[in-house]
């Protein structure tokens, strides 16, 4: 087999590997459903939210933001408790991936059919946390949360290893954008611009702190991934993004040096998903 043979075999299987352990066994009937429905959407192509959740850089940026939701003590709390991370942790991907890619891409009937679903999921979600305090998933003011620690997180990741970074007239735009599937879901008082986005992410500190649940998190998320050997060097390039990627304060709280060679590896680690990406469509 020639060298270039054996890089495009290599690429595909990167590319088929990714893309089943995010959109699972269905991914290309998913695929169909996304692109091949017609009707109106939310956003088009030229949206900033298309550019920034269609980039590779979300893969990095993913991880980054379950580190940083999981500083809340309540959100980790829901996540620990209901979601079964441990015991089907790409299950767990698929969901969150499947609704992004249905409120960023698809059609807004099908964008509406899927918050309504999670809505549902959401108010059944509920306890106490680790300090003792109830939460529910429903809340407001803890859905807004979330969104602010996700949006904050995949604008960083993009801005840093996008494709394309977004101008900041764009980068105002992709956050008032995130707002839209948001504010349906349940969320109040959902940021509209960068500056408004970094003043919620701030107005947060004095409720995060790290927990037993967001350390064994970011364990299982950092040092014990569910993934065979030879995919773990690429992973732990994607990880190591993450860290560096997060604020300081969140490394601290959470007891993580910056990686060495942190953001080089970020950056190698999304050009190599978005290249076997590339083969798969």
């Amino acid at each position: 087999m020639s060298d270039g043979r054996v890089t495009t075999v290599l690429q595909r299987r990167i590319g088929e590997a990714v893309r089943e352990k995010v959109a699972g066994a269905d991914a290309v009937a998913a695929h169909d459903r996304i692109w091949g429905t017609p009707g109106e959407r939310w956003f088009t192509e030229d949206d900033p939210i298309w550019r920034v959740h269609g980039d590779a850089s979300m893969f990095a940026a993913g991880i980054t933001a379950l580190l940083l939701q999981s500083l809340h003590p309540s959100a980790m709390a829901g996540v620990a408790g209901h979601s079964g991370y441990r015991g089907d942790p790409w299950g767990l991907l698929q969901r969150t991936s499947h609704y992004l890619a249905t409120t960023t891409f698809c059609t807004i009937e099908h964008a509406e059919q899927a918050i309504a679903t999670v809505r549902s999921v959401h108010e059944r979600v509920r306890g106490k946390d680790d300090l003792g305090r109830p939460y529910r998933a429903s809340d407001p003011h803890l859905l807004r949360w979330v969104h602010v620690a996700e949006v904050w997180s995949f604008m960083t990741g993009h801005q840093r290893h996008g494709s394309r970074p977004l101008t900041p007239a764009e980068a105002d735009t992709y956050v008032a954008q995130t707002a839209i599937p948001a504010a349906r879901l349940g969320a109040a008082g959902l940021p509209a611009t960068v500056r408004e986005l970094e003043e919620a992410l701030a107005s947060y500190r004095p409720e995060l702190r790290v927990t037993p649940a967001a350390r064994d998190a970011a364990d299982f998320l950092l040092r014990e991934p569910p993934l065979p050997r030879p995919a773990r060097p690429g992973y732990q390039l994607l990880a190591r993004g993450a860290v560096d990627l997060l604020p300081g304060w969140a490394r601290d709280e959470l007891g993580l040096a910056r990686p060495a060679l942190a953001a080089p590896a970020g950056a190698v680690g999304t050009r190599l998903v978005r290249w076997g990406l590339s083969a798969v469509g």
